[in-house]
């Protein structure tokens, strides 16, 4: 008896009332927003819009379950079309059975559907999204789990998976758990994408063509571990050399790519950078509420003192002091008066002593004239 071991769920669905809730299902569903949401922030990065990924997001997913469901049923048709087989259930895709490549082929069509409706570039789109499918697999993988399904070969190791069903040709006992590998590697294959576009600016579909080629390789000696039936081509299982080819072709793309396209996409979704506000734009709306802000102050201050003018006419008290300043300011003038009438003998007397300068003796005497004739009006 195995110590340590990863347990298989006794049961796949759970019954709210008569509502079925499948894990399988529930782990698609989750994986989907995972993808929508990591592209939008990669896309919104690249100087795209908000809710672009997700409203191309609505063609691509049903196109690639569909395409999903028609890889599985059509590599393993003898599990509905053989005798003793109930057809109808290729239409049940809540009990398991979808394939990756079918599902990224037709998606990638509803994608480009999708794409061209928005007129934005679907290599570009597909960039964005790359990493975020590859979390999408990762979470879709326990979706088996909750099957007992997809594991690989008897082994004895501490992490081995238990099955318990004996349904559909399984054999109780313990397993590679392959839909883990999976899952890990996926994860693995998620943050290389991330690395490797932010190292090297990845561009034209090449992020995605990375993250393609990285999990063909996966996918390929965890393919080799399984032991659920499939089709054998020159020893090797169908899915094995379906990942050999989409491998190569995700390494050709890349290479041509690099050296037809070099660098990234500058604009991805046009008309989008219009939308946002420019630098020069915000430093002039700081630059209207601060004047806005400060005439609205000074405003404020006019208005007091006008207020304070007002206020002083109204009160005895103030009044007074008015009166009291009138008073004084008529006092100083009549006490200039004979100042002002002493100001012509002393800038005649003045004006000899300032022979040396031309130019300052005639200013004084004007000055002095001009203050004469002040006093003789006065």
């Amino acid at each position: 008896m195995e110590i340590a071991y990863i347990p298989s769920p006794s049961h796949g669905v759970l019954h709210l009332g008569p509502i079925p809730l499948r894990g399988y299902a529930f782990c698609i569903i989750i994986g989907v927003f995972l993808a929508v949401w990591l592209g939008n922030k990669r896309w919104i990065a690249r100087g795209g819009r908000t809710g672009t990924v997700a409203d191309i997001a609505v063609w691509a997913v049903p196109f690639g379950l569909v395409g999903g469901r028609l890889y599985h049923v059509i590599t393993d048709y003898e599990l509905y079309f053989s005798a003793g087989r109930d057809w109808v259930d290729a239409f049940k895709i809540w009990q398991g059975g979808l394939g990756i490549w079918g599902a990224i082929a037709l998606g990638a069509l509803g994608a480009w559907i999708g794409c061209r409706r928005r007129g934005i570039p679907l290599p570009a789109w597909a960039d964005a999204v790359a990493p975020g499918i590859a979390f999408a697999q990762a979470c879709g993988r326990w979706g088996n789990w909750f099957n007992q399904e997809l594991y690989g070969k008897p082994t004895d190791v501490p992490w081995a998976l238990h099955i318990t069903s004996s349904t559909d040709g399984r054999v109780p006992g313990y397993y590679h758990p392959t839909f883990l590998y999976e899952s890990l590697w996926c994860v693995g294959v998620g943050f290389l994408v991330i690395w490797a576009d932010r190292r090297f600016k990845l561009g034209h579909g090449r992020a995605f063509a990375l993250y393609v080629a990285a999990y063909c390789v996966g996918r390929g000696w965890i393919e080799y571990m399984r032991v659920d039936d499939a089709h054998h081509i020159l020893g090797l299982r169908l899915n094995d050399w379906t990942a050999l080819l989409v491998f190569l072709l995700a390494v050709l793309y890349f290479v041509l790519s690099a050296r037809l396209r070099p660098g990234r996409e500058e604009i991805v979704e046009p008309g989008a950078g219009e939308d946002a506000p420019t630098e020069g734009d915000d430093t002039a709306s700081a630059e209207d509420r601060t004047e806005g802000e400060t005439g609205d102050k000074a405003a404020d201050r006019t208005g007091e003192g006008g207020s304070g003018a007002d206020g002083g006419s109204g009160d005895g008290t103030d009044g007074d002091s008015v009166d009291l300043g009138k008073d004084s300011v008529t006092e100083s003038a009549e006490s200039a008066k004979p100042a002002e009438s002493a100001k012509p003998s002393e800038s005649a007397a003045a004006a000899p002593e300032s022979e040396e300068d031309t130019e300052n003796g005639s200013d004084t005497g004007s000055v002095a004239r001009d203050e004469a004739g002040s006093a003789k009006k006065g």
